[in-house]
C-alpha cells in the first residue's frame, strides 16, 4: 500500500470529529492526497449498519451482536473504500477503527480485549493503521459537551456513567498494550492546540 493510514479514537465528546475536519483542510492546503471517512459508516453498506447499531430502539442489542455488526460494517468500508484510497496513495484518516471496538464491546460490555481483537482480525486480515491518535480526555468532560452541545444523542451516548468510564479505562489499557502505535494527545486543550498536536503526529509519521 503506498499511502499512509491514520485512525483517531477517544471518547464521546473528545472532539475527533470536529478536528479532523480541519486537520483535512490543512493537510489538502499542503498539497497531500487526504481522504476523510468515519466508523461505522463511510459507505452506503456499513452507514446502514451503523443506523441499526446506533438506532436508540435497539435496547436489546446483545454484546457480541454489537460487536460483530461494527466488524461487518468494518470489513465493507475497508475494502470499499479504505484500501483503495491506500492503494492510490492517499493519506486516510479514519474516525474510529478497531481500537473503538476493543474499548466498548472488549472491556465496557466485558467480551474481552483479545476476544474482540480476534473477530476483528477475521474483518480486517493485514490492514493496520500506521498510526493512531488517541484524543485523551476525561469520560465526563466529553459526555458534558455531548449534553451542552446540539448533536443528537445515539443509543450508546444514553449508557451509564458506569459503561463510559468502562471505556475510557478500556483506552488507557489499548493505549498501553499498543504503545508502540498510540499517541495520546491533550484534547482537553482548545481547537487550534488540539489541531496543533494531531498535525504534528501525523507530520511525525509521513
Amino acid at each position: 500500500m503506498k499511502g499512509k493510514f491514520i485512525t483517531l479514537e477517544g471518547p464521546d465528546g473528545s472532539g475527533k470529529t470536529t478536528v479532523s475536519k480541519i486537520i483535512v483542510e490543512k493537510l489538502k492546503d499542503e498539497g497531500h492526497k487526504v481522504l476523510l471517512t468515519r466508523e461505522p459508516g463511510g459507505i452506503d453498506i456499513s452507514e446502514q449498519i451503523r443506523n441499526i447499531i446506533l438506532d436508540k430502539k435497539n435496547v436489546k442489542m446483545e454484546a457480541r451482536t454489537e460487536a460483530l455488526l461494527y466488524a461487518a460494517a468494518r470489513r465493507q468500508h475497508l475494502i470499499e473504500k479504505v484500501q483503495p484510497a491506500l492503494n492510490q496513495g492517499y493519506i486516510v484518516i479514519c474516525d474510529r477503527f478497531v481500537d473503538s471496538s476493543l474499548a466498548y464491546q472488549g472491556v465496557a460490555r466485558g467480551i474481552g480485549i483479545d476476544e474482540v481483537y480476534q473477530m476483528n482480525q477475521f474483518a480486517i486480515g493485514d490492514i493496520q493503521p500506521d498510526a493512531t491518535i488517541f484524543f485523551d480526555l476525561p469520560y465526563e468532560i466529553g459526555l458534558a459537551r455531548i449534553n451542552k452541545g446540539n448533536r443528537s444523542t445515539d443509543r450508546l451516548d444514553l449508557e451509564s456513567n458506569d459503561f463510559h468510564k468502562k471505556v475510557y479505562e478500556g483506552y488507557m489499557e489499548i493505549c498501553n498494550k499498543f504503545a508502540d502505535r498510540i499517541t495520546k494527545i491533550d484534547a482537553n486543550k482548545s481547537i487550534d492546540e488540539v489541531v496543533d498536536q494531531v498535525l504534528t503526529v501525523i507530520k511525525e509519521k509521513l
